[in-house]
């Protein structure tokens, strides 16, 4: 018989001690929101992650780029040149470069949208969170935002699993 206080849920028992904190994965690595799509697919491939955070100079969370968002963009990408007539080709419609000329960039792909919680969230409430919003990872900050923590459904449930 476990000795863990649990609660119901919708019929569930959970336990009620575990937290954000206890789920989640430290020190999460992330991407800038500046680098490069080819940066990024580099860091993505090479560490091995479908997705990661994107934060912003001062270490803050403002979106998700993800392999699909990648292979979406060279899909589109590969399309272009098929799509626009030659004669209204111009600089800013070259495949691979955004208005200003230069290399597009992580903010502009990534998935703008924050699943966030505080470390003190409940493990209940942080699986009814990433189910309500159809995620797979959530955000862990800290009270001034800044990304301390990630959250995937495999850390959940692991947890769950018993094997921490």
């Amino acid at each position: 018989m476990s000795t863990t206080p649990v609660e119901r849920r919708n019929g569930k028992r959970l336990p009620t001690e575990m937290t954000a904190s206890d789920l989640m994965t430290p020190n999460p690595v992330s991407i800038r929101d500046d680098a490069t799509i080819d940066e990024a697919t580099a860091f993505l491939v090479d560490a091995g992650f479908t997705a990661a955070p994107v934060i912003d100079d001062a270490g803050r969370p403002v979106g998700v780029i993800s392999r699909t968002d990648i292979l979406v963009y060279d899909r589109e990408r590969l399309a272009v040149p098929d799509a626009v007539p030659l004669y209204f080709e111009t600089p800013d419609l070259v495949a691979g470069r955004d208005q200003h000329g230069g290399a597009p960039q992580v903010r502009d792909l990534m998935t703008p949208a924050i699943f966030a919680v505080a470390p003190p969230t409940p493990a209940a409430d942080v699986a009814e969170q990433m189910v309500a919003g159809n995620v797979h990872r959530l955000f862990v900050v800290d009270r001034g935002g800044v990304l301390i923590g990630v959250i995937s459904a495999l850390d959940l449930l692991r947890h769950l699993c018993g094997k921490f």
